[in-house]
């Protein structure tokens, strides 16, 4: 007999690589939200990472 681990998390019809990208991007609206100062070199990362989701987060909450 086979035994499914079922994670409370999943979402059927998102990828694996989407739910990641999106509870990244989450963390990091957290942070920025929260007031949280990120260096120049990983808010660098993040944008390497994630593209222009992150940019664009990145980008309002400097304007703030």
């Amino acid at each position: 007999m086979r035994h499914v681990l079922v994670n409370e998390n999943h979402k059927p019809g998102v990828s694996r690589e989407q739910r990641i990208s999106d509870e990244g991007l989450n963390r990091l609206q957290k942070q920025l939200q929260s007031g949280v100062r990120i260096s120049e070199p990983v808010l660098q990362q993040w944008i390497k990472r994630y593209g222009d989701a992150a940019k664009n987060i990145i980008q309002k909450y400097r304007k703030q």
